[in-house]
């Protein structure tokens, strides 16, 4: 068994994808100071506020990068929903995007809250929101992936509420804290190993 070297500059991150085929039983819903506010086709600035304020210490980057006609696109089409996690406030403090693109299937594309929040108990509310608004009428599978540079608890906490894993790969992208997409301090848990300098 031997090691694949990452290139300088280049991330490397095993990723799991869960699935549910059945519906779990209903269950109350946990209480909660937070609640849910859908965002119908949200404007760019904002919805890229929030996606960079809850998945920056992950290293979320992918709708930072896509182009503003095609995430306009993606937020504009009625078959994915945004949701927006809002504090007693106002302040949005959390997000969960459900992509119903696939007939019979809803994908748990973004689920997360700032880092703040981080594991305080809050998800089993979040989660149970979210299996709640995907599991609908037509829909007959639900899934999600996550990664190992999720927080370290996120593949228990899916197993935990239900889904089974079914595939995993790897994934090796460009650093985007190298591009200054993301702050050099984001997920300091991942080391930044850039390219040596030329000679």
């Amino acid at each position: 068994m031997g090691l694949i070297l990452v290139e300088p500059g280049q991330v490397a991150t095993v990723v799991t994808s869960l699935e549910m085929r059945k519906a779990p039983a209903p269950r109350p819903l946990p209480a909660s100071p937070f609640r849910l506010a859908r965002w119908k086709s949200p404007r760019l600035e904002p919805y890229r506020g929030l996606f960079r304020r809850v998945g920056a210490p992950w290293l979320w980057f992918s709708r930072l990068v896509m182009p503003d006609e095609a995430l306009a696109a993606l937020l504009a089409d009625e078959r994915v929903e945004i949701y927006a996690i809002v504090d007693r406030a106002g302040i949005e403090i959390g997000i969960l995007e459900l992509d119903l693109r696939i007939d019979g299937e809803c994908e748990l594309a973004f689920l997360g809250l700032v880092p703040e929040l981080a594991a305080k108990g809050h998800g089993r509310w979040l989660m149970t929101q979210a299996l709640s608004l995907a599991w609908r009428k037509g829909v007959q599978r639900v899934w999600v992936h996550t990664c190992t540079l999720d927080h370290p608890a996120a593949l228990g906490f899916y197993r935990r509420h239900g889904f089974v894993p079914f595939a995993s790969a790897v994934e090796t992208f460009a650093d985007p804290r190298l591009a200054g997409i993301l702050p050099q301090d984001a997920a300091p848990h991942v080391p930044i190993i850039a390219a040596a300098p030329s000679a």
